[in-house]
């Protein structure tokens, strides 16, 4: 008889031996004893039968899925797997979900684990959330119109309506969102990234009269493959000519672009975020070189307020179908991609030093006399970032070159073009030079950053018509030099792996443009000055991808 023909019969076999027992009192006292020794013996056949599917109930209960963590949610993103069949008993209970600790929290249940893991698994992938929640505020004694981004090029005079009024503004758009995923397949490690903010494109009064909608917008989006002393990386990604803080590495964390609230970062600052293909050489943990192929375009000024030069009257339609004027980016022809060169040296945690290298080519076609221009630009930068002293870094970083305006947020154009519809590159130039220092939970940092754009000036086709970029006569948006100090703290209030962390961070900004030539009527000198204060408020999604060897 098997155990469960047992459990079914034994209450009935209780019930008749009881009631058999009730009939025997005119039995002898030998008879009664026997009886109840074979109840006995039968009871502790039972309470065996009965450990033993216990055990067995165990043995066949679905497990419990591991802790996945949270990306950006209480809800598990990856459902458990559903339950193996199992004998149904129901004098047994099954197995139950974990009780929720006093107070009612059921994020504080009893893990399975020591600690709740900072990333996601899927399939034979580790993925881990990115992102940020910020409110951001800013003052400005001048009304730039701008947002929680600098226009550094276009900070209005006193003597304009906006250079006699201050300005507030508070926002969310500096808030992001993404994933990383890594794994490692045959041989090579990889790594998918992207990375949303909302400082995206967005119109009409629902920003500041009905409901605030603002627009996301991708920042980063790229695959990284790394097998061997070989790199491989397609996609949007910040661009190699970007100055590093470790190696030559795409991820946000590796890279300067300085610790400040300003959305633009800083002027004289050499960045972008656009498409491109790129390859890295490791010849040693010390040591990497690169190579990249980046998203080109023929810039002459103009976007978001910055100075846009003057064309030849007979060529001003080449603004916007041949060359880029802040406003038709996508009909613009470009002969080739940039190309950008690096080469990065880590002899320690305490040294970085990197050398890098741009060419540029531009071409365009004259419609009056049929002919083909074709001119070649480039740039050179060099940069590093010292650990001085324990826990305090200086910063250097410094660029030139010979129609590379583009890469200094475009604050200078890459060209001007000559009557004939011959092209000129434009010299330009930046730097930020500062420092970074930690101590416990405060970071303190400060930087001096500056963007010079030369003179390059031309005759039009009547001989006496100036034109290009900087003439005597040109407008004040044609600067010569824009200047800003910066300085501000970053304060930790707390940091947990499972819970995130909240920082308060404050910022001062000091910015001074300069232009080639001065217009009369602009009273207290000749320069746009602006004073800014930011403050944020951040929670910090967690979340961290596992050591991969």
């Amino acid at each position: 008889m098997n155990s469960k023909m047992w459990l079914r019969r034994a209450p009935a076999l209780v019930t008749a031996i009881l009631a058999g027992s009730s009939l025997l009192g005119a039995a002898d006292s030998d008879e009664i004893s026997n009886l109840k020794a074979a109840l006995a013996a039968q009871q502790k056949q039972i309470e065996m039968l009965q450990q033993s599917i216990n055990r067995l109930t165990a043995a066949t209960a679905p497990a419990q899925p591991a802790n996945l963590g949270n990306v950006a949610s209480l809800t598990p993103v990856i459902p458990a797997p559903a339950p193996a069949p199992t004998m149904a008993i129901p004098a047994i209970p099954g197995p139950q979900a974990a009780a929720a600790p006093a107070g009612g929290n059921p994020c504080e249940a009893p893990l399975d684990t020591a600690s709740a893991p900072a990333y996601l698994r899927l399939g034979g992938v580790c993925i881990a959330p990115v992102g940020f929640m910020d409110l951001t505020g800013v003052w400005r004694n001048e009304a730039t119109g701008s947002g929680i981004g600098t226009n550094f090029a276009s900070i209005p005079y006193n003597n304009a309506v906006t250079g006699r009024l201050s300005e507030f503004r508070f926002s969310m758009q500096n808030s992001r969102l993404g994933f990383r995923a890594d794994g490692n397949w045959m041989g090579a490690h990889f790594i998918g990234y992207n990375e949303f903010d909302f400082l995206g494109t967005s119109g009409g009064n629902n920003l500041g009269v009905t409901n605030g909608a603002v627009v996301p917008r991708a920042r980063l989006y790229w695959v990284d493959i790394t097998k061997g002393k070989i790199e491989f990386l397609a996609g949007q990604s910040w661009s190699l000519l970007t100055p590093g803080r470790t190696g030559i590495s795409p991820l946000p964390g590796n890279l300067f672009y300085s610790q400040v609230m300003d959305v633009n970062y800083l002027t004289g600052l050499t960045w972008t975020r656009q498409p491109g293909l790129r390859v890295v050489y490791h010849p040693s943990k010390t040591m990497a070189f690169a190579f990249a192929v980046e998203q080109p375009n023929q810039y002459i000024g103009g976007s978001s307020g910055a100075p846009a030069i003057t064309l030849p009257s007979a060529l001003a339609a080449l603004a916007g179908t041949q060359f880029d004027n802040g406003s038709n980016f996508l009909t613009t022809p470009n002969l080739a991609p940039d190309f950008i060169a690096k080469i990065a040296m880590d002899p320690n945690s305490k040294v970085h030093v990197e050398l890098a290298g741009l060419e540029r080519t531009f071409k365009d076609w004259n419609p009056n006399t049929n002919l083909y221009f074709t001119k070649v630009g480039g740039g050179v930068s060099l940069n590093a970032n010292l650990e001085v002293v324990k826990n305090i870094r200086l910063i250097s970083n410094n660029y030139w070159s010979d129609g590379g305006g583009r890469y200094l947020f475009g604050q200078a154009p890459d060209v001007i073009i000559r009557s004939d519809g011959s092209i000129s590159p434009i010299h330009a130039g930046g730097f930020n030079e500062g420092f970074e220092a930690r101590e416990g939970k405060t970071l303190i940092f400060g930087y001096w950053g500056g963007t010079y754009v030369g003179r390059d000036v031309s005759l039009d086709a009547n001989g006496t018509t100036l034109i290009g970029y900087g003439f005597h006569g040109a407008s004040n948006s044609n600067n010569r030099m824009i200047q800003e100090v910066t300085f501000g703290f970053n304060q930790t209030f707390w940091s947990n792996p499972r819970y995130g962390a909240i920082n308060f961070i404050g910022q001062y900004q000091y910015t001074m443009r300069s232009p080639w030539y001065w217009t009369t009527g602009v009273a207290g000198g000749k320069d746009a000055k602006d004073d800014a204060i930011y403050f944020d408020v951040r929670y910090t999604l967690p979340g961290a991808s596992p050591s991969f060897n």
